[in-house]
């Protein structure tokens, strides 16, 4: 008994992979432009509160996620850039932009994080307040919005990921608006090499026989 293996068709890989690509390209684009809007807007919501005395009595105050850290809105700023540059490059150059879109992500996530028990930025505040550089916070609490930052660095990070899996298998930006690019013959026409006629009819239409 004879056993027939079956071997795939090139078509149906190239099929295959061009749909691969498509989903990767819209689930990254999607990922990193959703992941950038929440870490900038999370760095400017409420991180912190507490409150901290002086002589009057206690007052409230109040840090957002940009005055606790600048990390996480740099880093997304950098991974949109990053996101938008994976189209402009090939090969090794698409490879390290989206090596940096991922380690944009990864440094979002970690900045977020530290910055999400951090009460240094009130501190700050109250030694402000009261004139006091020793003067500290009482009852102090975080929100959970370094966390929703953090998510956006997880989404940053996963549309890194998917330009270094399925990067190579995007689009990018058309030959014609690199400088430098020569515009491709035409090919002549009706012309057959082995007739001299045919040729000498090419070249007196501005064509090229060969």
């Amino acid at each position: 008994m004879e056993y027939v293996t079956a071997v795939p068709h090139p078509r149906s890989e190239a099929a295959g992979a061009a749909w691969a690509g498509r989903r990767s390209l819209a689930v990254a684009l999607l990922c990193g432009a959703l992941g950038a809007a929440v870490a900038l807007l999370a760095t400017r919501q409420r991180w912190a509160e507490g409150t901290a005395t002086v002589a009057g009595g206690a007052f409230p105050l109040t840090a957002k996620g940009s005055d606790v850290t600048g990390v996480p809105a740099a880093l997304a700023i950098v991974g949109l850039a990053a996101l938008v540059a994976v189209f402009a490059v090939r090969r090794a150059g698409r490879l390290a932009v989206a090596a940096l879109l991922a380690l944009s992500g990864a440094g979002t996530v970690a900045a977020a994080l530290t910055g999400a028990s951090d009460g240094s930025a009130l501190d700050e505040k109250a030694a402000e307040a009261t004139g006091d550089t020793s003067a500290g916070v009482a009852v102090l609490s975080h929100t959970a919005w370094p966390y929703v930052a953090a998510v956006g660095g997880v989404l940053l990070l996963l549309a890194g990921l998917l330009a270094l899996r399925y990067g190579r298998l995007w689009p990018a930006m058309s030959g014609r608006y690199e400088r430098g690019t020569a515009r491709p013959r035409r090919p002549a026409s009706g012309v057959d090499p082995d007739r001299p006629e045919d040729l000498w009819k090419a070249l007196d239409r501005g064509e090229d026989p060969t």
